[in-house]
């Protein structure tokens, strides 16, 4: 089958993290922590799963013009990824994102998006030719709204295969809805999407049930350490996650929706597509990291581990 090309649209930051005992609570100064750099921003890690795993990658993001931004450009073309359409802000600085991980790897993050939220249907416009060149278009929510409505409004009149990771949460039209080949929320987001509060599998169930009805072909929604709940016309099934020690959960979710993407574009049915993004997401969480978390493809073929 011929390889399809994918294109990932969203943002890129430089993330700025570091790891405590425990998270801290309001007031609190922490001392002891250990302080690294690492490149992010859900786009990115997007796109960077998907290139590790050997997927035909075009990129669409926008950097300011400083280090961060030349260091992030750099950084794609050395996974590989086309960076024809990247373009550099001389009014906002590059994305940034604060993230204090604990030792039980969960996290708190604080973004400060810069030249992100100035990627607009201008820019997108430029990068057209992107656009009409892609069977599978994945986007996100860090990016302005206006110009996730508009790649989805143009793809969708061309018929491709549009997918929306949907965080962070917001509320989204149903024009945008309508336009979407998949949607892959996790539980937090698929409440504010349909008003249902998931619990347990029949509550997934109806959630994703409410979210078809708003026009939206298909649903994944990630549930955690649980898996994730497939629902399309004919399938609505748990796949259960792999246990693993997670060390940190930064990026799983993107690392997620990367393999995900990936697999879709290979033509895998969706219980084997899921179950692909699971083990690539398990691998993820057991580094440290965001984007430097995301496997190669050799390294989700060998791995086996417990469900």
């Amino acid at each position: 089958m011929k390889q399809q090309k994918i294109l990932v649209v969203g943002s890129t930051n430089t993330d700025m993290v570091i790891q405590t005992d425990h998270l801290p609570v309001l007031g609190e100064t922490i001392l002891g922590g250990t302080f690294f750099m690492n490149p992010g921003g859900k786009g990115a890690n997007q796109a960077v799963a998907i290139a590790r795993l050997g997927g035909k990658i075009t990129f669409i993001c926008k950097t300011g013009r400083d280090v961060f931004g030349h260091q992030s450009h750099q950084l794609f073309e050395d996974e590989g990824i086309d960076t024809s359409y990247i373009f550099s802000d001389s009014k906002f600085p590059s994305g940034i994102a604060m993230i204090t991980v604990d030792h039980k790897a969960e996290n708190c993050i604080t973004v400060a998006p810069g030249a992100n939220m100035n990627l607009t249907p201008v820019d997108l416009a430029k990068a057209k030719p992107a656009i009409d060149e892609a069977d599978i278009i994945l986007l996100q929510l860090e990016i302005p709204m206006e110009t996730v409505e508009y790649v989805a409004k143009v793809a969708k009149e061309q018929n491709k295969k549009v997918i929306l990771n949907p965080a962070p949460a917001q509320p989204l039209s149903e024009e945008l809805l309508s336009a979407l080949y998949l949607i892959t929320p996790n539980e937090t987001e698929a409440e504010l999407i349909c008003g249902q509060k998931i619990t347990d599998i029949d509550s997934a169930i109806k959630a994703a049930n409410l979210i078809k009805a708003k026009g939206v072909k298909n649903v994944i929604i990630t549930m955690g350490s649980k898996g994730a709940f497939v629902c399309t016309d004919t399938i609505c099934e748990l796949v259960p996650s792999y246990k693993v020690k997670a060390v940190d959960t930064t990026g799983a979710g993107d690392i997620f929706n990367g393999a995900l993407v990936l697999a879709i574009s290979e033509g895998r049915d969706w219980i084997e597509a899921t179950r692909f993004a699971c083990k690539t997401s398990a691998i993820a969480v057991t580094r440290v990291g965001a984007q430097s978390s995301a496997p190669y493809r050799n390294e989700v073929d060998v791995f086996n581990p417990e469900k």
